[in-house]
């Protein structure tokens, strides 16, 4: 009786950590086509997205006109951004490709250095981001995933924490103009 109850004590145990796991660069290995930014992000393109709260509801539309471009391992990518109640902004970033599948980045309301890497289809970047609400600046931390959906076409999904509470998400679509 005890032998059956240990296992399915197990059991529980692996359903319960497994339902937990996320999603690591690993899982996208061998997924095509692979993503290179250097590559993806050159030329003009143009971005829509949508912020949602840390309930899902939807907080903002945006579109973002990006041009961008790379010299040897430097890359620069302009983003303009227009909100759907008019706001405009812009974040320059600039990206260092430091091995075959590792970034960096900096831009004026990235706090410290952006780390991004590549695999397969997907890259994974983290890094910390003042904003702006209602007058007051937050720093929160992103984790942002990028798939590469085929040559053309990118799709972003993108979660915000503060003290490693969910406070909200941004999901994108990128397509490429040229």
């Amino acid at each position: 009786m005890k032998l059956i109850l240990v296992s399915l004590l197990t059991c529980l145990l692996t359903l319960v950590l497994s339902a937990c796991s996320t999603a690591t660069l690993d899982d996208y290995e061998l997924t095509i086509p692979e993503l290179h930014l250097d590559q993806f992000f050159n030329g003009k393109l143009v971005a829509y997205g949508v912020v949602f709260d840390r309930s899902g509801k939807m907080l903002r539309r945006f579109k973002a006109d990006i041009d961008a471009h790379w010299e040897g391992k430097s890359g620069t990518i302009n983003e303009q951004f227009v909100f759907d109640d008019g706001e405009r902004s812009t974040r320059i970033w600039q990206l260092t490709k430091q091995g075959d599948n590792q970034y960096v980045g900096e831009a004026a309301d990235v706090v410290g250095i952006a780390q991004g890497e590549t695999s397969g289809s997907a890259l994974f970047w983290r890094y910390d981001l003042d904003i702006e609400v209602d007058g007051e600046t937050y720093q929160v931390t992103l984790d942002d995933w990028m798939y590469l959906f085929d040559e053309q076409r990118l799709f972003n999904k993108t979660e915000m924490t503060k003290f490693g509470i969910k406070v909200g998400e941004v999901i994108l679509y990128i397509e490429k103009l040229n």
